[in-house]
Parts: structure tokens; sequence; C-alpha cells
């Protein structure tokens, strides 16, 4: 019987063959990729991003100082207009003599202030409450003719009767500004409810 001659172990790393001539349709290698020594085929190692730079924002412009808007209550227009006017009564009886005048100059903006602080609920308010408090403040103005109380009543019905264009002027003012708030609170709703028209 013929005995089959068995080849012995080889020891020792094996050689691969020689490359032969790379395929055009496969890609290329990366130039990191190379064999370990388990066989395997090591992977590249993965770029490193680049750290994002936060975004400074800008600063904030300063704030703007806005002008006193409050808003009163009917009753605390009335008290507001009624002191202002009773103080700038005593100021004019003080310092230019008790001038009517100068006094009926000064209520007209007496008025619009008023007029504009007025919360919506009570803007109905202004024109009532500017003529009472122009009469509160034409007491110290007005000359009571040595009289006491009786002269002093009289002296200030004087003063109204003679400074009607005043009291209807100032009255005038607030009317207005009422009824121009008025005017924009109605049509103010009016512009935000209005559907959007389709374009053509």
């Amino acid at each position: 019987m013929e005995q089959h001659r068995t080849r012995p172990a080889q020891h020792g790393p094996r050689h691969d063959p020689a490359p032969g001539p790379r395929d055009p349709s496969r890609p290329p290698l990366p130039p990191q990729a190379g064999r370990a020594a388990g066989g395997g085929v090591a992977r590249s190692a993965q770029a490193a991003r680049p750290a994002r730079t936060p975004q400074r924002r800008p600063a904030p412009p300063p704030a703007v100082r806005r002008l006193p808007n409050p808003r009163l209550t009917g009753l605390g227009g009335g008290l507001f207009c009624a002191l202002l006017m009773l103080l700038l009564g005593l100021l004019t009886a003080a310092l230019f003599g008790g001038s009517q005048t100068v006094y009926g100059v000064l209520f007209l903006p007496v008025c619009a202030l008023t007029a504009v602080w007025l919360r919506e609920g009570d803007l109905l308010t202004a024109p009532v409450v500017v003529p009472i408090a122009f009469a509160v403040g034409l007491v110290p103005v007005a000359d009571d003719g040595g009289g006491g109380t009786f002269g002093g009543l009289m002296g200030l019905v004087t003063g109204l009767a003679t400074q009607a264009g005043w009291l209807y002027g100032g009255t005038l003012v607030a009317g207005v500004i009422v009824i121009a708030r008025r005017v924009r609170r109605v049509r103010t709703p009016g512009r935000r409810t209005a559907p959007s028209r389709p374009r053509p």
C-alpha cells in the first residue's frame, strides 16, 4: 500500500502574496488604514471637529426713559385736578397778585393731563371734573372785597363769569382728548381682528 506523505506544518508568520495590479473599480484605501497584527483592518481615526466658538450677542441698547403714564380712576382724576388747581391758585395769588388770566392759562395744561391720565373706563368723567376743579382753584384768586364769606362767594361767582372763556376752553381741550382716545380705542380692535384678504 502506498502511504500518503504528510506535509509538515510550517511555523512562523504567514507571508501574503504580493499584491497584484489594483482594480480601478475599487476605491483606494484611506492613507491611515493598515493591517493590524491580528489580521483585522484598523479603522482610520476620525478627524477632530473644530470647536464651536460661542457667538457673542450684541449688547441691548440702554433703556429709554419714558414719561410717567399713570391711569387714574374718575375719583382719582377729579382729586388730582382739584388739588393741582388749588395749588396753582395759591401760587398765582402769591406770585402774580391773584391774576385770573395767569390762572386761566395754567388751567389748560391741567385739563389736558387729566384727560390723558384717566383710564379707559372713566374717560367721560374728564369734562365733568375739570370745571369743578377750576372753581376750587379760583377761590384763593377771586377778590373777596373785604366782605368775609359773602364777599368771597360773590368774588367767586364774578370770577367764573369773567373767566368763562378759560373755563370753556379747558373743558373743550379735555373733551377733544377724550373723543380722540375713544376713537382710537374703537378702531384698534377692528384692525387686529380684520380678516386678511387673499392676494390676487
